[in-house]
C-alpha cells in the first residue's frame, strides 16, 4: 500500500477551491450536487483507508482476535511507519464512527419529535402553529412531507412574500434537501478536511430553494424581501438538516444574489476559468482518492490473504 493509504485522509483538501468558488461561479442546484457527490465520495474513500489502517494496527496489538498471519512483518511493512500510524488510526476510527452515529442519531430525533409535535394537527401540507416565535421550515418523512410555519412568521409577511416563503419550503421538500444537508455533514464528520464543503452545502441548498421560489412568484425582488423580514425576526431552525427560509446560510449573500440576474443553468462551467479549473481539480482529487482507495483495499486483501494460513 506505501503511501498511498494515507493520501485519501488528505485528498479532500483539493476541493477547498470548488467549496469557495461554487457559490459564487456555479448555479445553486449545480453546486450542491457537485459539492454533495465529492464530499460523499471521497469521505468514504477516507474512512476505507482509516479502516485499512486499524487492521494493520489491531495486529500488532497483544491478545487481538485477528489471525496471527496478520501481524507477520510483510502485512505491517504495506504501511509506512506501521508501528504509530496503525495505532493511531484505531481511535481515530473510533472517533469517525461515534461522530457519525452522534449526527444521524441527532438528525433523526429532530425529525421524530417535530413529527410527534404535530400529531394532534390535521394531516395538511402546511401546519401553522399558533406560536409567538417566527419560524418557517421544510420537514420531510413521516405520513407526508409537510411545511411547519408560525402565526407571527405569517404575520410578518405580505400575501406575496407568504407566496415566496411557500415555495421556497416546497422546493426544499421536492429537491430532498434534507438529504444533502445530512450526506455533507456525515462527511465532514468523517473527515474534517471536508467542513468547508459541508458549510457551502448549506448555502447553495438555500440559494437553490431561493431560485425555485423566485420562478414561482416571478419576482426575485418579493423573495429577497421575505428573506430580509424573515431574517429580521426569525430564530433558527430546529436542526442543520431541516431547511428553512431565513437559515443557515449567510442572508446578506443570497439576497444580494436575488438582487442580481438569474444564474445561468449550466452543468459545467468552461474549463479556463477559475470555476472549471477548481472544478477539474475536486474531480481529480475525487478520481485519486477512490483510485489509492482500492488498490490500498486489494493490496492489504491480498497480502492477508497470503498471511492467513489455510
Amino acid at each position: 500500500m506505501g503511501i498511498f493509504v494515507f493520501l485519501p485522509l488528505v485528498l479532500p483538501l483539493t476541493a477547498w477551491p470548488i467549496a469557495r468558488l461554487a457559490a459564487q461561479r456555479l448555479h445553486p442546484r449545480t453546486a450542491t450536487v457537485v459539492l454533495t457527490g465529492v464530499s460523499t465520495v471521497m469521505a468514504v474513500c477516507s474512512t476505507v483507508c482509516l479502516a485499512l489502517l486499524v487492521v494493520v494496527g489491531t495486529a500488532q496489538l497483544p491478545g487481538n482476535p485477528l489471525p496471527d498471519g496478520w501481524s507477520d512483518p510483510e502485512v505491517r511493512e504495506s504501511v509506512p511507519r506501521h508501528e504509530v500510524a496503525g495505532k493511531a488510526a484505531i481511535p481515530a476510527l473510533f472517533a469517525v464512527i461515534g461522530t457519525c452515529g452522534q449526527a444521524l442519531l441527532h438528525h433523526y430525533r429532530v425529525r421524530w419529535r417535530a413529527h410527534r409535535a404535530l400529531e394532534g394537527l390535521r394531516s395538511t401540507e402546511v401546519a401553522v402553529l399558533p406560536d409567538p416565535q417566527p419560524y418557517a421550515y421544510a420537514l420531510p418523512g413521516g405520513l407526508r412531507d409537510r411545511i411547519v410555519v408560525s402565526t407571527t412568521m405569517l404575520a410578518c409577511l405580505s400575501s406575496r412574500e407568504r407566496r415566496a416563503l411557500f415555495a421556497h419550503e416546497r422546493s426544499h421538500l421536492a429537491a430532498r434537501h434534507h438529504r444533502h444537508l445530512l450526506l455533507v455533514r456525515l462527511a465532514a464528520c468523517a473527515n474534517p478536511c471536508l467542513l468547508p464543503l459541508r458549510k457551502a452545502v448549506t448555502y447553495t441548498v438555500e440559494r437553490w430553494a431561493d431560485e425555485d421560489a423566485a420562478q414561482t412568484v416571478a419576482s426575485r425582488k418579493v423573495v429577497a424581501r421575505a428573506i430580509g423580514k424573515a431574517a429580521l425576526v426569525s430564530r433558527s431552525t430546529p436542526a442543520p438538516t431541516l431547511a428553512g427560509l431565513a437559515a443557515p446560510g449567510p442572508l446578506p449573500r443570497r439576497v444580494a444574489a436575488l438582487l442580481e440576474p438569474e444564474p445561468a443553468v449550466r452543468t459545467w462551467p468552461p474549463t479556463f476559468t477559475a470555476a472549471g479549473l477548481a472544478l477539474w481539480t475536486a474531480a481529480t482529487g475525487v478520481l485519486l482518492s477512490a483510485t489509492f482507495s482500492a488498490n490500498s483495499a486489494f493490496t492489504l486483501l491480498l497480502l492477508l490473504h497470503t498471511a492467513t494460513p489455510l
